[in-house]
């Protein structure tokens, strides 16, 4: 690919996840013709972050992972696993309902159509990370720490830990729900707060007589909490664990990592809540699976601010919730329409010297999808809360009838396409 253009912008990403480097993709491939920008990523980790469990890239995630190239890797390596639906189940009496991503003819949603894929977020972030590689206009340096943000009328620049430093016309705020960027610079006050939820989650491996309940992928509901169930590989010889449930808050985040660092009080916490299953394969499951942890899930207020005069926060620094299903979509889509305000302003020919135009063209078009997702969200919490007999027993009935009367409004979602809607500036 070609390497930055004399009059590409210069960016700094901070933080090299999934949000970092789509969003160094999106900026590549929608810059105007001869304004390849030069984007430097800055990774507080020594290493880009491979570990965590397995997310379900529902078809507008795949739409945009294709579009940045990250996609046909994907599929060449053979991450993931296809699903054609969710299945949804009761531990205790069996199956309620099932969540299709088939389409009307049997081959996904959307033109061109797509399914759903099951994949670990590090086969995600590898396959994302080979598109960024190949790219001669975007670095990515490991083990950063910022230790300051100084923002200027004509720049920005990053003062880090060691030393040294970096500046750009233009910083991008990818670094996650503890953001750096916002705690340091855009809105300090906003903290994240801790949902009331955590995600246990492990990998059994399986042998090819183990039998499941699923297809691909379950979800399980119990009276406390939800159990995840799903291949993750084609191979069909490993099941992602991942248990949804109500935890006390351990008050600090060394303390929460020294929880989850105990497999084994994890997997008794699933082992208690989902042990009593009557489907058979639940607790050989959670037996099986290995190298738990214990994740707390945080969110940010809903409304907040997302930017200065160079500085924009996107994915979960702008806007962390429990996850409802499409939030990896979410972040990828965020990446892309910002990318298309961005190229819009460049050529306008950079008018009012600051960003400040393409940034609430962004957010205009943004803020009220994410405010939708957000009040979503809330569910998924109250969902997996600590219910009794007749809580339960109510929400079996509740849910088919949910997804059924929701199936038009998700299929809207994932038809979407933000590449070509309409930015309105």
């Amino acid at each position: 690919m070609a390497p930055a253009s004399p009059d590409g912008l210069r960016v700094i990403i901070l933080g090299g996840g999934i949000s970092g480097l789509t969003t160094a993709l999106a900026l590549t491939k929608y810059a105007p013709k001869g304004q390849v920008p030069k984007i430097d990523i800055f990774e507080i980790r020594p290493e880009p972050a491979t570990i965590g469990g397995a997310v379900n890239l529902t078809p507008n995630a795949l739409r945009m992972l294709d579009h940045l190239g990250a996609l046909p890797i994907i599929r060449e390596r053979d991450y993931g696993r296809t699903i054609d639906y969710l299945e949804v189940f009761d531990i205790y009496s069996g199956k309620l309902a099932e969540s299709s991503f088939q389409g009307p003819e049997g081959k996904g949603i959307g033109n061109p159509p797509y399914k759903a894929l099951r994949i670990t977020r590090g086969d995600a972030l590898k396959g994302v990370l080979e598109a960024v590689n190949r790219q001669e206009n975007i670095t990515m340096t490991c083990g950063k720490r910022t230790v300051s943000i100084d923002e200027k009328e004509d720049g920005v620049t990053l003062q880090f830990e060691d030393g040294g430093s970096a500046s750009g016309e233009l910083l991008m705020g990818c670094d996650g729900i503890h953001s750096v960027t916002r705690l340091k610079h855009v809105e300090p006050e906003r903290q994240a707060t801790y949902s009331g939820v955590a995600n246990a989650f492990g990998f059994a491996p399986i042998d090819k007589d183990f039998k499941v309940h699923f297809e691909c992928t379950a979800i399980n509901f119990a009276r406390r909490g939800m159990l995840l169930t799903s291949y993750h590989s084609s191979k069909g010889d490993s099941v992602y664990v991942g248990g949804l449930m109500q935890v006390p808050d351990v008050g600090s985040r060394d303390g929460w990592k020294s929880v989850g660092a105990d497999a084994d009080k994890t997997r008794g916490q699933l082992m208690e809540r989902f042990g009593d299953a009557k489907i058979p394969c639940i607790k050989p499951l959670i037996e099986k699976a290995q190298d738990f942890f214990l994740w707390p899930v945080y969110t940010l207020s809903k409304h907040g601010k997302w930017s200065t005069n160079r500085v924009m926060l996107l994915g979960d620094a702008a806007h962390a919730m429990p996850p409802q299903g499409e939030s990896t979509g979410i972040v990828f889509e965020d990446t892309v329409l910002f990318s298309r305000c961005l190229t819009k302003w460049l050529e306008k020919g950079r008018p009012g010297g600051n960003m400040r135009e393409a940034f609430d063209a962004y957010e205009k078009l943004r803020k009220h999808r994410i405010e939708v997702a957000f009040e979503e969200s809330k569910s998924v919490v109250s969902t997996v809360s600590d219910a009794g007999w007749l809580g339960h027993t109510i929400k079996t009935y509740v849910v088919p009838w949910y997804l059924w009367f929701t199936r038009s409004y998700r299929e809207k979602h994932f038809i979407e396409d933000v590449t070509t809607v309409d930015i309105g500036y």
